[in-house]
């Protein structure tokens, strides 16, 4: 793989632990501002909002410009709002940094993942694809509990700053590594006319779906260690950091398939990943359970997911400069979609693990939506696919 791919998944890790992190921070945080730590959870919800909407808007207002220049501008973007974010002295101005985080986080993804397709050959995308979710994963393994760490000692703005400074080698690298390149740009009308293709749109929804069973529980998994395994708050980061070595797993195995077996990966994979969650829901409060099905589901999660945003690229080709704002707007509409659907069950009789039923259901829509449109649907060829 081109070492450029390597340097994207460094901003991405980057990004990733900037997503994730306030999930440990936010007490103190809140604590600091003299907020409530529900009116704190909003920085939360705001960045997701940005990541939903920013992915389409920012690749549209880039499309015209060259590659290079879209991603450093937004990296750079990116790293002004850490740093303003943590020299804030009220919340109002850290909420606005979080978006405008978020804004940035987009645009560099959708622009990310069209260059990083455009530095593989045709039937690699997958591959490419592969590592730079790696730069996500590796967040979820370290950047994010390296975060809560780090705010624990040093408060919650050391870990803007830390984010910030993260950003820099990415920064410098991609400035030497990027060649500047200009290409034809097809007309915006004629890419975004490729969203009326149903195929697109299938795709695009079952990655939302799986996406947002993922982050349904992943969010929510902090109570079910504690609540319902009875486990200490320690094992709070061990269940994260499975998780998380379950994802780079599965990211990495699917990257070996989801170019030419991706209808093997769903099949196979969809079922298990439905048996692993609803197992979860009936086993949970076995600890050893519990923290095994933690890796698994990790792995399950984000082979399928992977997986099925590597299609929506292949669907997508004949919408160049949008393919990755397609992509990413598929991810975090789940990622947003998710956790706010499986939170509204934690004040059921379901309780703690509401979330977790909510990802079964959710996986089992994902299910039937491949079932209709047939599971091979995701290995033809999309340039010779009609819609």
């Amino acid at each position: 793989m081109p070492v450029q791919l390597y340097l994207l998944a460094l901003a991405i890790f980057a990004m990733g632990t900037s997503e994730f992190m306030l999930a440990g921070l936010l007490p103190d945080l809140a604590a600091d501002l003299d907020v409530s730590l529900g009116t704190a959870g909003l920085l939360t919800s705001a960045f997701a909002i940005g990541m939903v909407v920013g992915a389409p808007l920012m690749a549209a207002l880039a499309r015209n410009w060259p590659g290079r220049s879209s991603l450093l501008g937004f990296l750079a973007l990116f790293l002004a709002a850490h740093v303003v974010g943590a020299i804030a002295d009220g919340f109002v101005v850290l909420l606005v940094t979080r978006v405008v985080a978020a804004l940035a986080n987009a645009g560099f993804l959708a622009v990310a993942l069209t260059t990083a397709a455009g530095l593989v050959p045709p039937d690699r995308k997958g591959r490419a694809l592969a590592v730079l979710l790696s730069g996500t994963t590796i967040a979820t393994i370290a950047g994010v509990p390296g975060g809560a760490l780090l705010g624990s000692y040093l408060g919650w703005r050391a870990t803007f700053w830390a984010v910030a400074i993260l950003c820099v080698p990415a920064v410098l690298g991609l400035l030497r590594a990027i060649p500047v390149q200009r290409m034809d740009r097809p007309v915006l009308r004629g890419e975004l006319a490729q969203l009326r293709r149903p195929r697109l749109i299938r795709v695009m929804l079952l990655g939302a779906l799986v996406n947002a069973a993922t982050f349904g529980t992943f969010t929510y998994l902090a109570p079910i260690v504690t609540a319902v395994a009875g486990l200490g708050t320690g094992w709070i980061s061990v269940a994260l950091v499975l998780f998380g070595l379950g994802s780079f797993a599965g990211v990495t195995a699917a990257g070996q398939l989801s170019d030419h077996r991706s209808g093997l990966v769903v099949a196979v994979g969809g079922p298990l990943l439905l048996l692993g969650w609803v197992s979860l829901a009936l086993l949970a409060d076995h600890p050893i359970v519990l923290l095994g099905l933690a890796f698994v589901q990790g792995a399950l999660s984000f082979a399928v997911g992977s997986t099925l945003i590597a299609r929506v690229l292949y669907e997508a080709a004949e919408a160049p400069t949008m393919a990755g704002s397609y992509a990413t707007a598929a991810l975090n509409v789940g990622a947003a979609a998710g956790p706010f659907i499986a939170g509204l069950t934690l004040t059921t009789r379901f309780a703690e693990l509401g979330p977790v039923w909510v990802s079964s259901l959710l996986v089992v829509l994902a299910l039937a939506l491949a079932s209709a449109g047939g599971l091979a649907v995701t290995e033809r060829d999309p340039a010779r696919a009609g819609g």
